[in-house]
């Protein structure tokens, strides 16, 4: 089953996500909060382990640019492996994937992961798939992904899943 959590931009849907996982153990993917200086990172639910992803500067042939924002290419890489890698091994109950959005929308990003793992979960009853789209671009990003079975959550929506 795909599920897509949906709201405004800084509404607080990883947050809720975050606390959704926080005493779970059949829960991985990644999340991208803020850090202390409203920077994003990606963080492996599982592990709780992080990575950079959006810096102020560095080596222009590693950044990625979408408006204001500055992102790692690096990071992307690094975030599709582990993606790939943690769906291959179906470790977990649900998987999360945070976000999906402009990048994606171009094939950048976390297409490559999303791409792979979305077909997989159309008809998957065991297993599920939770998407973060804000609420401006779900119509684009299911369609460009073919989702065709799926259900849409808000945050205060997560404590049905079970």
């Amino acid at each position: 089953m795909i599920y897509i959590l949906t709201g405004d931009i800084r509404t607080g849907k990883t947050t809720a996500l975050l606390d959704w996982c926080n005493n779970r153990n059949d829960v991985d993917g990644l999340v991208c909060p803020d850090n202390e200086k409203g920077k994003r990172y990606f963080l492996k639910v599982k592990s709780k382990t992080t990575f950079p992803l959006e810096v102020d500067s560095g080596n222009d042939n590693d950044i990625l640019s979408i408006g204001p924002f500055q992102f790692l290419k690096s990071s992307f890489k690094k975030a599709n492996e582990y993606l790939i890698n943690v769906n291959d091994k179906k470790d977990y109950s649900y998987l999360i994937i945070d976000e999906l959005g402009k990048l994606e929308l171009k094939n950048k990003g976390l297409h490559d992961s999303a791409k792979r793992i979305i077909i997989q979960y159309k008809n998957n009853k065991s297993q599920h798939l939770i998407l973060i789209v804000r609420e401006s671009l779900l119509d684009a990003i299911i369609k460009h992904y073919n989702i065709s079975e799926y259900s849409v959550l808000k945050k205060d929506d997560l404590e049905i899943l079970v």
